[in-house]
């Protein structure tokens, strides 16, 4: 049995869905493609139990046949061919694969494919309507702010808070917290859930850069998204999200407004010179003037910088994590950002002054304690 494919085609195919396999998987069987041939057509699974991503493609075949391929082998040797057709032989008996190019042929020795776990069935709940450019921007916008506390497993997931005229997508660690809205994903019930970092820097990774819809269905376990020839099949976090509207401080009587590239320019500058472990820099907002510093007292290092800004307030004197400020700072669009701030010892809200069309984004960040405020 054989199918004949462009080896680019087949390698592009593969590179999305790759991601997915673990380097060390439970199940060895884990580490190998399920390549289930229907004549024309080529599906390629590839697992980890908890995630599954899915590939179909064209090919010129009319036989009908199913086999596990080693994938580090596979895509090497793929990677390593140039753009040709390549006829692909397999032995359902063996599970013997061959590749055979215009110059030569390689056999990789295959597994079987019972013994591939089968993916979810698609038993949704409900289903919301979304387009790509969309997805990718509540991930976007989200995942950086997810936890890597295995312990706090519901923080390592983006919380998704869906109801009839929005939904809300919000990621948290401890230390900041996004809140990310769109008022154009609704859903005629309402419905809460947590999907897994993975899933979703897999979802990032893949997404076209045009815009095409994603078919997106839940069910009580298990979150399915389908785009293109591309579906991807996650497991969702079985845990109680922590109460993010109670975190969010309501009364911020100074407000702090700057110029975002200005502000994030300087910041990295002024961080290089903060304590390598708590990335700590000053702030220190005046009418007009907001000056950032950083010192490394183990080194006897020090940095500081002034630059304009609008502040509405008395003299405040606050810290924070640079590298969080930073990080926050770069996931915005907006020219400008207000800081919303009430003491230094209380979270702050950084939020654009310009909003694209129906979304909406509020960053909280925790601040550092400084040795003084004076």
């Amino acid at each position: 049995m054989k199918f004949i494919v462009s080896s680019t085609e087949l390698l592009k195919n593969l590179s999305y869905i790759s991601g997915v396999i673990a380097p060390n998987p439970i199940v060895p069987i884990l580490e190998n493609f399920l390549f289930e041939l229907d004549q024309n057509k080529l599906v390629v699974t590839a697992s980890d139990m908890q995630t599954v991503m899915v590939a179909e493609l064209d090919v010129n075949s009319s036989d009908v046949a199913s086999i596990a391929i080693p994938a580090r082998l596979l895509m090497d040797t793929l990677k390593s061919l140039p753009e040709q057709p390549i006829t692909v032989n397999l032995n359902t008996d063996t599970f013997g694969v061959e590749i055979v190019t215009s110059t030569g042929r390689f056999k990789i020795t295959g597994e079987n494919p019972l013994d591939f776990p089968r993916p979810p069935q698609v038993n949704k709940n409900f289903n919301i309507e979304l387009n790509s450019d969309v997805l990718a921007a509540a991930i976007n916008n989200t995942i950086f702010a997810t936890s890597t506390d295995d312990l706090r497993p519901a923080m390592t997931g983006v919380f998704m808070d869906i109801q009839s005229d929005h939904t809300t997508f919000v990621a948290t660690d401890g230390h900041r917290l996004i809140r990310y809205r769109r008022n154009d994903i609704q859903s005629s019930t309402d419905n809460r859930l947590i999907l897994p970092r993975k899933a979703l820097n897999l979802l990032k990774s893949s997404l076209p850069s045009d815009v095409v819809p994603v078919v997106t269905e839940f069910s009580s376990s298990n979150a399915f998204f389908s785009f293109g020839n591309i579906k991807l099949i996650c497991r969702l976090i079985d845990e109680r999200y922590p109460d993010y509207d109670n975190v969010i401080p309501k009364a911020n009587p100074y407000k702090l407004i700057v110029e975002r590239s200005t502000f994030l320019a300087t910041l990295k500058r002024i961080s290089i010179f903060s304590n390598k472990t708590t990335h700590q820099i000053r702030l220190k907002m005046e009418p007009n003037e907001l000056t950032i510093s950083a010192e490394d007292l183990d080194y006897s290092n020090e940095a500081v910088e002034k630059i304009a800004c609008e502040f509405d307030g008395e003299l405040l004197e606050i810290g924070f994590n640079a590298k969080f400020l930073s990080e926050m700072l770069s996931n915005l669009s907006s020219s400008t950002v207000m800081m919303e701030l009430s003491q230094p010892n209380r979270a702050g809200l950084i939020v654009p002054t310009s909003k694209q069309d129906n979304e909406d984004i509020l960053m909280l960040v925790m601040p550092v304690m400084l040795n003084s405020y004076n």
